[in-house]
């Protein structure tokens, strides 16, 4: 399927690893000028190097900016003030019991989770709309919808992402600009690779994987851990005009961990 992408320019936050990466990496093979964001330097070259030899024909742009900051956000906007597509995918987490997480944790959270969001979208949407063309996804979690009480801070900010998504779609009636959130389940990134590997250190990172969804995560459907490129293959289908009907949505690449149908 032609996803008519080509010659688009797309900011992907947080993109030298992880998910926002196989998001760049699915991009990119689409045509899109991509812009690779990372807090160093050093951590932004070797994404794009890993990627252009990969991809030699790949267009990619480099960003050296902490978007969890309104410093970061700043420099950002000013290095590329205009973009097609917006990915929020800059997001952390701590795992903790609600009644040691202290206000500053709350506040790195949602000064990261929310506010980098925020920033770049009303920037970004604000021209989006006027020149009536653009996406923004927002990357959240299942969290959002099943918070864990280990984790309540961060799904908090989850599901906050839901809400500011809604409102920011409601901005863009009548234009060909839509604003929608993913929300991924477990997925196997480099940092939950190291995790389930640790847990059961004699298997594979794919059988770690499953004994961990058996054990942690049970009522996922797949049983598995969630492919980086699965969540990356549906991100790059929503910031296409093949998705222009899909807006104010949440997707939900969660191997049917939720279970609940609304």
């Amino acid at each position: 399927m032609n996803l008519h992408l080509s010659g688009k320019t797309a900011l992907v936050t947080a993109s030298t690893g992880g998910i926002g990466f196989q998001i760049a990496r699915t991009l990119a093979q689409e045509g899109v000028r991509v812009i690779l964001n990372g807090r160093t330097q050093a951590v932004v070259d070797a994404a794009i190097s890993k990627l252009q030899a990969e991809l030699p024909e790949a267009k990619l742009l480099p960003l050296v900016a902490d978007n969890g900051t309104l410093e970061g956000a700043g420099q950002t906007i000013t290095t590329y003030p205009e973009v097609d597509i917006l990915v929020n995918n800059l997001g952390i987490y701590e795992v903790n019991s609600f009644f040691k997480e202290s206000d500053d944790t709350w506040r790195t959270l949602f000064e990261v989770n929310i506010l980098s969001g925020v920033r770049l979208s009303r920037h970004y949407l604000e021209r989006m709309i006027a020149k009536n063309d653009g996406r923004v996804v927002f990357i959240a979690s299942e969290a959002a919808l099943s918070p864990p009480t280990d984790m309540a801070a961060y799904a908090a900010t989850k599901s906050m992402q839901l809400s500011l998504s809604r409102s920011l779609a409601e901005l863009t009636k009548n234009t060909q600009v839509t604003v929608n959130t993913i929300l991924p389940g477990s997925t196997e990134t480099e940092g939950v690779a190291k995790m389930v590997q640790g847990i059961f250190p004699d298997l594979s990172v794919e059988e770690a994987g499953r004994e961990f969804m058996k054990r942690d995560r049970p009522l996922s459907i797949i049983g598995r851990l969630i492919k980086p490129q699965e969540i990356a293959d549906l991100v790059a289908f929503v910031s296409s005009p093949r998705a222009s009907a899909i807006n104010g949505a949440a997707l939900r690449v969660d191997g049917g961990l939720v279970h609940h149908i609304a």
